[in-house]
């Protein structure tokens, strides 16, 4: 009979676990080039959603006229330009955004064009614009009632209206000229002047010329937009033109402790009640809803790439 030794099975069981350790190695050799390695299940996106979430800032000047000063609005805060601001801000959910209101009450085109080419600071300001809003037109509108009252005819608004559509475009010029891609929203004006005038009664005509110089005037441009109020502030809120007081006598007014004067006079509830001419807080609200409309209609022309999903 065979006999193995101790020493024998050693060698033996030695051998058989390196076959056994070459064999795996083969096995995992072939595996490995057969098939490619799988990829991990989460793929990592930490930086595009980096740039996704990112606060952004913009810088937003506005200039003109009384509208952009805010003349009207009882919170003294300027009008419809911080809450188009705050607006924007929030509903794109950026970090800040910087404003700077150059707007002067009673400036016309002809003074808003000499600030746009003299002042250093609001030229400085429209260079690092991220998009612009002008108010413009109607203190030209008013000088030419004041000059021409008692004499006032349709015909007396063309050559004003026509050197002020000139000035617009050359306001608008000077701005791209500082500025070439910053988007440009300029507003129009509204009729208040049936609540002052009432004799004047062919004034819902001017103001629809001077807004069509403007839009004309506006369209010019690339990234120029003209955006209408008239329609938002000339009738008020429950859309009637001119609310006439309810008294109709001397002695109503005397029992209500109204004065006389205010007999028959017309209202409108978007208007400051200081001087019937200016928005109020509401009508600001209402122009700050139209400014934000287009605004958004038009994102791309000023939303920094990496806020654009932000506000879906």
């Amino acid at each position: 009979m065979l006999k193995i030794s101790r020493g024998g099975n050693l060698l033996r069981w030695g051998i058989q676990f390196l076959i056994l350790i070459v064999a795996t190695l083969v096995v995992y050799i072939v595996m490995d080039q057969g098939f490619p390695p799988a990829k991990p299940l989460l793929q990592p996106v930490a930086s595009k959603q980096a740039d996704k979430d990112r606060k952004q800032q913009l810088h937003y000047v506005a200039v003109g006229d009384s509208l952009t000063e805010g003349i009207g609005d009882q919170t003294k805060r300027g009008g419809f330009v911080p809450i188009v601001a705050e607006d924007i801000q929030s509903r794109y959910q950026l970090q800040t955004i910087e404003v700077d209101n150059f707007g002067i009450s009673g400036e016309r085109s002809d003074q808003i064009l000499k600030r746009v080419k003299q002042d250093q600071d609001l030229r400085n300001n429209l260079q690092d614009a991220d998009f612009v809003t002008i108010t413009v037109g109607g203190n030209d509108l008013m000088k030419v009632i004041r000059n021409s009252f008692f004499e006032l005819t349709m015909k007396k608004f063309n050559k004003p209206r026509a050197r002020y559509q000139e000035r617009v475009t050359e306001i608008i010029t000077e701005i791209r000229s500082l500025n070439s891609t910053v988007p440009i929203y300029t507003l129009g004006i509204y009729n208040p002047f049936y609540l002052n005038f009432p004799e004047i009664t062919d004034m819902q005509q001017v103001v629809d010329d001077w807004n069509e110089a403007t839009e004309v005037a506006t369209r010019q441009f690339p990234k120029s937009y003209f955006i209408p109020i008239n329609d938002l502030l000339y009738q008020g809120l429950d859309q009637e033109v001119g609310v006439a007081s309810n008294l109709t006598s001397s002695e109503e007014a005397k029992t209500t402790g109204e004065d006389e004067t205010d007999i028959g006079r017309v209202d409108n509830d978007v208007l400051y009640d200081e001087d019937k001419f200016h928005p109020n807080n509401i009508g600001y609200q209402l122009m700050a809803n139209a400014v934000r409309d287009q605004l958004i209609a038009t994102q791309n022309e000023w939303l920094k790439q990496g806020n654009e999903d932000s506000n879906e």
